[in-house]
């Protein structure tokens, strides 16, 4: 029996449209949802988390934008998959740095339980958030196939969505062009 899992990484309205939205990330919003929809597996989202102190973070002195507060609008996920969340009810981890050490940890736990069959990722932003993700689970579980899927993906921008795709390719992550 297959036991896939997609992740969803921050597809979240300061992602989209707001603070920090690109144009690829708005054009990738359909694919995504499609993709949520008719997977046949798991669901997992996450979403980037910050608080009003985010400016004194570190990451607030390298990226000094406030982004994806903790219950603002722009820390929501986009409408369509807020809705699949809340009809599902499919786990959401909440993340105050790139990477979900929570989220490895507990995918690691899951496959002793029952073997994962395959991780796919998709979500924003290339460079940062899904390589940091994708990396912690590649170490996590280094014989489960993993996967991202790079139409469901931009970066900051789309120089440097293809740089993190390189490096994830580099470090035996399937990547779906």
């Amino acid at each position: 029996m297959e036991n896939k899992y997609l992740i969803v990484i921050d597809m979240q309205n300061d992602f989209v449209t707001g603070s920090l939205g690109t144009k690829e990330a708005q054009y990738i919003v359909p694919g995504v949802v499609r993709k949520v929809r008719d997977f046949q597996g798991k669901v997992i989202f996450t979403q980037d988390t910050h608080g009003e102190d985010y400016l004194s973070a570190q990451e607030g002195k390298f990226l000094p934008v406030k982004h994806c507060l903790i219950g603002s609008e722009g820390w929501q996920l986009i409408d369509d998959l807020k809705k699949f969340q809340e009809e599902t009810g499919c786990l959401v981890y909440q993340k105050p740095v790139f990477g979900s050490l929570q989220l490895a940890q507990d995918v690691q736990e899951w496959h002793q339980e029952q073997p994962i069959t395959e991780i796919e990722l998709v979500g924003l932003c290339t460079d940062v958030c899904v390589v940091s993700n994708a990396l912690l689970l590649k170490a996590a579980l280094p014989e489960v196939p993993l996967c991202v899927d790079a139409s469901c993906c931009a970066g900051i921008t789309p120089k440097k969505h293809e740089a993190a795709l390189d490096t994830m390719e580099s470090c035996q992550i399937k990547i779906q062009r």
